[in-house]
């Protein structure tokens, strides 16, 4: 992943398509980050493992268990993970900001803050589709709002008739005391 796109290491659209979301959390796994970085995955690990201490808790880093690693395997279409012996580990958006802390390469500190921008981009554009939903369901209650009103106001017509007497009405068709 030599080529560089708009002074990019790697197209954007590369980066998206690696993270997942997994137990309600955004999320990037180690063999992608790894392929991101130009490192090998075991070399990343080994950082990490050296470094847990940055990794605090599932909000930064967590191993699948063998059901999400199955699952991910299934949703990427991919056969095989290369062999891996264990389920691989992911990283959350605070878990990618803490590898900057531990992988010194000028490659892994760019494409670092080229995944830390798409994140907040990606937070941005989950909130930006919150609010679109939300003014969809304002303009959908105004719309029951008239609605009813319109409900309302038919029904006080009709009670308003039925309060009101009926005017006698003149009678047509044939009469008995006409013959």
């Amino acid at each position: 992943m030599s080529g560089e796109t708009n002074g990019l290491l790697v197209p954007d659209e590369i980066v998206m398509n690696k993270i997942y979301h997994i137990r309600g959390m955004k999320v990037m796994v180690d063999k992608d980050l790894a392929e991101l970085y130009e490192v090998q995955t075991s070399n990343l690990n080994k950082a990490v493992g050296r470094n847990l201490k940055r990794f605090p808790d599932e909000d930064f880093m967590f191993q699948l268990t063998e059901d999400e690693f199955k699952n991910l395997i299934f949703q990427n279409g991919i056969s095989s993970w290369g062999g891996t012996r264990k389920s691989p580990r992911v990283f959350t958006e605070q878990g990618v900001a803490m590898l900057s802390g531990i992988l010194k390469s000028d490659r892994a500190i760019a494409v670092n803050i080229q995944i830390m921008r798409i994140f907040t981009r990606i937070r941005q554009m989950d909130n930006t589709e919150i609010r679109l939903e939300i003014e969809k369901i304002k303009n959908k209650l105004d719309n029951q709002d008239k609605n009813m009103e319109i409900v309302f106001k038919y029904l006080d017509e009709l009670l308003e008739k039925q309060e009101r007497p009926n005017p006698p009405r003149k009678r047509i068709g044939y009469k008995p005391d006409d013959l």
